[in-house]
């Protein structure tokens, strides 16, 4: 299984902003070095809390910085952008990184991102539908491209470089509201990005994991392509401490902050919790909608969504800025120490070896015991 974060960001309205940019940079970097595999960066420009407006350039800082971690747009939204631009501007990257780039794609979330460009909001999905066959088209086909729509054209359109990596960078898909992302993801044969994780069954037309993939097998398939689901990424908000308690008490009130300021107060969501701000966050943990706690815990709430998926490839985290920087790194450290060796396998040939000393220790001991014996003996018989 990956490990890595998908990164909005969110940072609370009024904060020093050049501040909250190198503090993105600096966990990053912390990320490389913890050995995560993965970080997904945004692209947003209203609203005042997730800052970063071109995720490509935050990649093309990131990648100065860091050695091993790949660095996906998270994501770019298609509609604002000529197709054209993104696939230049990725396979750029793609070549400057000596591939580690990946492209995540996504319509836009935030209404007043396409309000403030004139853009229709009902127009969007098919839009990136559209744009995203002709990026897949420039990425591999040599010959020039003419493409006529209603919101752009190519004229005999060709990349001056190919991708890096062959036959192009990896790519994905965002899901996060309807089943639009993992159908459109089966369509074009790119992974999945699902952003709101877990789906509540129980809710008003809700979906559950199983019948997201399931969406996203049946369109591949209807398109004569092919998924994988160990290609598919959850992403979930998640903060771990050395204890239960410390968890919650470090992200309580940016939790509630989080909720309230941003999704109610800013974006005019309806609350989520029925009380005060600070209770938020062991409600919305009793549901499993964060994962709030201990590296047990976590190791938990994975297993928990690989029921309820049927099985996926990579857990990224939606980083918050919801508690105190130190804590917030110790977060991913716990992370990368306990959580990721659990799936990935990392630590498993030194658990064994451990077991099989400790199945030995009298035999082995005995032998150690000996050997000290016919060392005494051997000098005291050099001497005598």
């Amino acid at each position: 299984m990956k490990f890595g974060i998908f990164m909005g960001p969110f940072h609370r309205a009024g904060e020093n902003p050049t501040l909250a940019l190198e503090r993105d940079l600096e966990l990053v970097q912390w990320l490389d070095y913890l050995g995560f595999d993965e970080a997904w960066i945004g692209e947003h420009h209203s609203a005042g809390w997730e800052i970063i407006s071109s995720p490509e350039i935050f990649i093309g800082v990131a990648a100065d910085r860091t050695k091993h971690i790949k660095l996906g747009t998270g994501v770019v939204s298609l509609p604002y952008h000529h197709p054209f631009m993104v696939a230049n501007w990725m396979t750029q990257l793609d070549h400057m990184t000596r591939g580690r780039v990946m492209l995540g794609v996504g319509p836009g979330a935030l209404p007043g991102d396409a309000y403030m460009m004139g853009i229709d909001p009902t127009k969007q999905r098919l839009r990136m539908d559209e744009a995203l066959g002709v990026i897949m088209r420039l990425f591999t086909e040599k010959e020039p491209i003419t493409h006529q729509s209603d919101w752009f054209e190519l004229n005999e359109a060709m990349l001056q470089l190919r991708p890096y990596q062959s036959p192009h960078m990896p790519i994905s898909v965002a899901s996060v509201q309807t089943p639009s992302g993992v159908a459109l993801a089966g369509k074009h044969g790119a992974s999945v990005l699902t952003i709101t994780t877990p789906r509540d069954p129980a809710a008003p037309q809700g979906i559950d994991l199983h019948e997201l993939w399931d969406i996203c097998e049946e369109s591949a398939a209807e398109h004569n392509q092919t998924v994988d689901r160990f290609d598919w990424r959850l992403v979930l908000p998640v903060h771990l401490a050395d204890t239960r308690e410390e968890a919650f008490e470090q992200a309580r009130v940016g939790a509630g902050r989080y909720q309230r300021e941003y999704f109610e107060h800013t974006m005019g969501r309806p609350p989520v919790v029925d009380g005060p701000a600070d209770k938020i966050i062991d409600v919305l943990a009793e549901r499993g909608a964060w994962i709030i706690g201990t590296p047990d815990d976590c190791i938990e709430g994975i297993k928990r969504l690989e029921e309820r998926s049927g099985g996926f490839g990579g857990f990224m985290v939606q980083t918050v800025d919801w508690a105190a920087r130190e804590h917030m790194l110790h977060s991913y450290e716990l992370m990368a120490r306990h959580v990721m060796p659990h799936f990935q396998g990392s630590a498993d040939a030194a658990k064994a070896s451990n077991q099989w000393a400790y199945e030995r220790n009298e035999s082995l001991m005995a032998g150690r015991s000996r050997a000290l014996d016919r060392a005494r003996e051997d000098y005291a018989g050099r001497n005598a």
